[in-house]
């Protein structure tokens, strides 16, 4: 299992990453980095919200608990009980993340652009920081 605790400083330890690579104009995978970020801090908050103290991690963790294993970010953002507040106070922000797809490691090269990176984890920050 995820400590709940540890979710948030690896949240905040992956944005530092996808700086780095945005600095570095490595855009594709500060764009792929960044949306990690958005997921780990909704899964902290989800733990939070739950008072879980750790998230589950293996696949016997979570039997029982299938809705909690995804990627999809508005899934996720649903479970965190965080949707009013997110939508309603950053929904710019929520908006230049929710289209992330982890799907996209297998995205062409040069198909973020700096202008994407920067939207992005700017955004995720901010999601980061309000949950």
């Amino acid at each position: 299992m995820l400590d709940r605790k540890d979710l948030r400083k690896l949240a905040w330890e992956r944005l530092k990453d996808a700086r780095t690579l945005l600095k570095e104009k490595r855009y594709d995978g500060a764009v792929y980095l960044g949306g990690y970020v958005v997921e780990i801090a909704l899964k902290a908050r989800i733990c939070k919200t739950l008072k879980w103290n750790h998230f589950p991690q293996t696949r016997n963790e979570f039997q029982g608990l299938s809705s909690f294993k995804t990627h999809s970010l508005d899934i996720l953002l649903r479970l965190s009980g965080a949707e009013g507040n997110v939508k309603g106070t950053f929904l710019a922000e929520w908006s230049a993340v929710a289209s992330w797809d982890p799907e996209a490691r297998y995205s062409p090269i040069g198909t973020a652009t700096k202008a994407d990176a920067e939207l992005l984890i700017e955004s995720a920050e901010a999601i980061l920081r309000a949950l």
